[in-house]
């Protein structure tokens, strides 16, 4: 059965797990979006917030894929998708009036970017890749039968489960017997107590 390869268009970088709330990301992230790399990589360096620095990371990060994996030139690229997904949110509590105590949530999320060639061509095939064809189909070896147990000797000691003894069964319960109308049920004698001479 053939099939058919796909065409790569894109490159892409993540971090996943960046200390910072995927909102204050996402802000950032929108503004790169669509731009070649030398201008995202100029928007980043001049924007006062703090998430820059992290999809600055991120960018340079694809930038070095695309280079040293495919041969592509970074300044040639363009980011195709920006974009920021929420990840686990870390629980923490601090202390307010009355002896109650406040929620603080510190966000992580997930930064990814893509890079593409201008015009949508396709990239070339990573360095050093070998396709590995798959092997034709052959039968697999037969496994050899399993041997059958074979009885354990007879010893002149053992006894056939034949031949041992029944347990013997126990007495059934006795059930109270059922009291008269207006009668008490009646009680079960209480044990006395050991004397202990008066020692208490």
């Amino acid at each position: 059965m053939a099939t058919a390869e796909k065409t790569r268009n894109e490159v892409r970088a993540q971090a996943r797990y960046v200390r910072t709330a995927p909102r204050k990301a996402q802000l950032v992230a929108e503004q790169i979006r669509g731009r070649t790399v030398p201008e995202a990589r100029t928007i980043l360096t001049f924007l006062t917030r703090d998430a820059a620095r992290d999809v600055r990371r991120v960018l340079d990060s694809a930038v070095a894929n695309a280079e040293t994996n495919h041969g592509l030139v970074g300044d040639d690229l363009y980011v195709s998708a920006a974009y920021v997904g929420s990840g686990p949110t870390l629980k923490r509590w601090r202390a307010r009036a009355r002896g109650r105590v406040a929620r603080i949530k510190k966000r992580t999320c997930h930064i990814t970017v893509h890079l593409a060639l201008p015009g949508d061509g396709a990239i070339p095939e990573p360095r050093g890749s070998v396709t590995i064809e798959a092997p034709a189909e052959e039968e697999k070896p037969k496994r050899a039968p399993r041997k059958k147990a074979e009885p354990e000797a007879a010893t002149p000691d053992a006894v056939p489960a034949a031949q041992e003894k029944p347990k013997p069964k126990r007495a059934p319960r006795k059930k109270p017997e059922p009291a008269a109308e207006g009668e008490k049920p009646k009680r079960a004698p209480r044990r006395k107590k050991p004397d202990d001479g008066g020692k208490t």
